[in-house]
């Protein structure tokens, strides 16, 4: 029976019942126990936002508190995937991923092209993605094209407490390395969740919203600003459909080019980077396989390339709004045929 709860207890439960279950699923990361060995391990800090709280309490040694050396405990963690462990590894920040990023594009996701198909490497690298939490330039970026740009790793992205719960178990379960993206001002977010073991297969998008006058393509908590726009836009007649991409590798093209067929319009919303993003791969795509279905424009809605402001005003303006979705949408309807 689902009850709701926020993505960020989703996150801890997805972890709680993996390694009840398996025992060869392992936590890696920076103060992911804090006390242990100490009067307040039953307290302990789990991460920077608390999302593993609890946890070492439950399964003891089996969270590795690591030293502040990413470069280190994620190369562990791939070291220890290959040797028959399930490890997941917690990148406080996705920002951070420079600091390690060799151990994850040149061993964890060449390895098995590398050993003929016969090594497996079924190691989650989660972290923390995306602006607005007021943390500047080094704490806030939306890495995401990055690693969907490398062949080898998966890249999960959810939206929903639901999605961020069935995608982690399937992603602690895969036998590649995952790179599981968490969107910290979605954290808080609370939603129907069942209280069971689920998986939610990759590569399956989710139509959120059906319409049929314009589709609007992305992911994370651009899902939530495209739908508030969407409901904006079926005030004045405009029905959008919002897809929901969830996987960013694999990708679900097949989803978004039904939907553009029947609609004629795309719009894709991004808030990485405009510059080689999720929008521009999705844009390319749909021009080169559905270019005769469009009766309008592609429109593309991404932040500026730009690094994110510490300023809140500056920082609000820079994340892509339901104001600049709907400006989008009006856009590629205005330009085109009916």
């Amino acid at each position: 029976m689902a009850r709701k709860i926020s993505m960020k207890q989703a996150i801890n439960e997805a972890i709680d019942q993996e390694m009840a279950r398996d025992p060869s699923v392992i936590m890696m990361g920076e103060d992911i126990v804090g006390g242990a060995g100490g009067n307040g391990e039953l307290d302990a800090w789990g991460g920077v936002l608390g999302v593993t709280k609890g946890l070492y309490a439950k399964h003891g040694d089996r969270l590795l508190d690591t030293p502040l050396s990413e470069s280190a405990y994620i190369g562990a963690a791939i070291g220890a995937a290959a040797c028959g462990m399930r490890p997941v590894a917690e990148l406080m920040f996705v920002d951070f991923m420079g600091v390690c990023f060799d151990q994850i594009f040149n061993q964890a996701a060449k390895f098995k092209y590398m050993f003929g198909g016969k090594a497996e490497t079924p190691v989650v690298i989660r972290a923390m993605c995306g602006a607005g939490f007021r943390a500047a330039a080094q704490h806030s970026q939306m890495l995401t094209p990055l690693f969907a740009h490398i062949p080898g790793l998966k890249v999960v992205c959810p939206s929903t407490p639901y999605d961020t719960k069935g995608l982690l178990i399937q992603s602690i379960r895969d036998n590649d390395p995952v790179i599981f993206l968490e969107h910290k001002n979605l954290y808080g977010l609370e939603g129907e969740v069942p209280e069971g073991l689920y998986t939610i297969p990759f590569g399956e998008a989710n139509v959120v919203r059906e319409g049929k006058t314009v589709s609007i393509v992305t992911y994370g908590m651009m899902v939530h600003r495209s739908l508030e726009a969407a409901a904006t836009l079926a005030k004045e007649g405009v029905e959008c459909e919002v897809i929901d991409l969830r996987t960013l590798s694999p990708l679900d093209m097949d989803t978004v080019l039904e939907s553009v067929t029947k609609t004629g319009r795309l719009v894709c919303v991004d808030e990485a980077n405009p510059r080689c993003n999720i929008a521009c791969d999705i844009s390319a795509q749909v021009a080169q396989q559905a270019f005769s279905a469009l009766k309008g424009p592609i429109e593309m809605v991404s932040a500026p390339h730009a690094p994110v402001p510490f300023s809140p005003v500056l920082e609000d303006a820079y994340i892509p709004s339901a104001g600049q979705i709907v400006a989008a949408v009006k856009r590629t309807m205005a330009g085109g045929r009916n």
